[in-house]
């Protein structure tokens, strides 16, 4: 019986002209943000069981690949077994709270503010579906130890450019504050220990809508004066969303640094993008703890970048707090769109060396790094009773002239 073929799934395998699109954007973006002086790191697929449950990551929490035990450490034999006995470590489900880690680790080694740059694979156990993937890219950049809002200023100056360098325009970033929402929440009467049961059904509302939002909460059996008294601002904030959040913001600081970031973003678009205040951005990590910050594009159904303030985490490896604000691009999303595209990434030209059995190989060799030094993409290829078939496979694939070694004869291919 022959085993299947397909990946596990949730993962995909891609074929070459997938990948040359996804190196192209890749190396775009990563080019950008090294111009805005971010440093490349890199960090481990696994971490500690007991750091991944504890980082306040949401709904993640409830999708982390866990990682057996491994060698005497997995001893099955005890009596009582639970998950906790069996597991030590997991796949990281984001790039945050490994770098909060690495920076706690190294700290003593980097600048002072340190800009990380992290493009790497993260895990999530969720249910598979369109757009939905286990293993997938994140593209991150954040700033440690700068608690201005200079930091949220640069990185969406650097994320911006960035989508611009790989060709969108015409998007819109939006920006909340949490400690507005949380001091809404609080002015309708819930609790201090409401406010992440409430952020978490809010953070619903594009989906489910006001009244959504509402009936979620009263089957969560909140009173339903609180309810409805929240209800009443975010009905308010409809009217006049930065008023509203200045009539309810304790902290006269946060707003005027909104007004700041608000206006700044809007300076620096070149008519590029619009910036907005969104009184319905949360966010799903529990980790953010300042001002959050999506991009939204009508070339897809939701968000292609996300990020915020989490001045929070890395306090919990040093025992001090220490400022960090960090912004993701979806790369698989912006992946997708380009491929339903049919993008084709500029390339070096690409030709076809075609040569006999009889040839001898080291001069065919040789030939090739000659073409190569031209800088041409060179594809040696033996000539068979498959030639032509491999050769269309070729043109498929950008493929643009035939070169025969026998006589140095050239064919434009088409």
């Amino acid at each position: 019986m022959k085993m299947s073929t397909l990946p596990v799934r949730g993962t995909k395998d891609y074929l070459p002209k997938e990948v040359e699109v996804r190196d192209y954007l890749r190396t775009k973006i990563e080019n950008t943000y090294k111009k805005f002086g971010f440093n490349k790191i890199n960090t481990p697929a696994m971490e500690d069981i007991e750091r991944l449950n504890k980082s306040d990551g949401g709904e993640n929490l409830a999708m982390i690949f866990k990682l057996l035990k491994r060698g005497q450490k997995l001893d099955l034999s005890s009596p009582d077994l639970n998950e906790n006995d069996l597991v030590d470590s997991g796949l990281r489900y984001d790039l945050t709270m490994p770098l909060s880690r690495y920076y706690a680790n190294n700290r003593h080694l980097l600048p002072t503010p340190f800009k990380a740059l992290q493009i790497d694979k993260v895990f999530r156990a969720e249910r598979p579906q369109k757009g939905r993937l286990r293993e997938f890219y994140q593209c991150d950049i954040d700033i440690i130890g700068d608690a201005s809002i200079n930091a949220e200023m640069e990185l969406i100056a650097a994320t911006t450019s960035a989508l611009k360098a790989i060709g969108f325009s015409d998007f819109t970033v939006r920006i909340d504050e949490r400690r507005i929402l949380t001091d809404m929440i609080l002015a309708a009467g819930f609790s201090q220990e409401d406010i992440a049961s409430v952020c978490i059904s809010f953070d619903k509302l594009d989906k489910i809508g006001l009244d959504g939002v509402k009936s979620e909460l009263l089957e969560k059996e909140y009173a339903p004066a609180t309810v409805e008294k929240f209800m009443q601002i975010l009905s308010a904030a409809d009217n006049d969303a930065l008023a509203t959040a200045e009539k309810y913001c304790s902290n006269p600081d946060v707003i005027a640094n909104l007004q700041k970031v608000l206006a700044f973003s809007n300076s620096i678009s070149e008519g590029n993008f619009t910036t907005v205040y969104d009184k319905s951005l949360v966010r799903g990590m529990g980790y953010y703890t300042g001002m959050v910050f999506e991009i939204v594009s009508p070339k897809f159904g939701s968000s292609i970048a996300g990020g915020g303030r989490y001045d929070g985490m890395i306090g919990k490896f040093v025992g001090e707090s220490v400022p960090a604000v960090g912004f993701s691009i979806g790369f698989e999303r912006i992946s997708a769109i380009f491929m339903e595209e049919n993008f084709v990434p500029p390339a070096k030209e690409k030709l076809v060396l075609a040569y006999e059995d009889t040839d001898n190989f080291a001069d065919v060799v040789l030939k090739a790094k000659s073409l190569q030094a031209q800088d041409k993409i060179v594809i040696m290829l033996k000539r068979s009773k498959k030639f032509g078939k491999q050769l269309d496979m070729l043109i498929a694939e950008g493929a643009k002239l035939l070169i025969n070694f026998a006589d140095g004869s050239s064919k434009v291919l088409s």
